[in-house]
């Protein structure tokens, strides 16, 4: 499952969000994102792609600012 996939079916599953409106420029707050929905997105990137998202980052505000951490974190991974 890529990074858009995953942050659409997280937010279309959860929040009813449409998921045309999943673009990269989409403020996640405006989706409905509020920052315990925020917390369960990253925990379910965590537990599918097998990475660990630090404590400390900063919280991303655009559906591409997730998936950019998210790509960035997986890379590390494998890398």
């Amino acid at each position: 499952m890529s990074t858009t996939e995953l942050i659409r079916t997280f937010l279309t599953d959860r929040l009813g969000v449409q998921p045309e409106q999943v673009m990269p420029e989409a403020v996640l707050a405006d989706l409905g994102v509020d920052s315990l929905m925020l917390a369960e997105l990253m925990f379910e990137a965590e537990d599918r792609l097998g990475i660990e998202i630090p404590s400390d980052v900063q919280p991303p505000k655009t559906v591409s600012e997730m998936q950019s951490m998210i790509d960035a974190l997986s890379a590390l991974k494998t890398g």
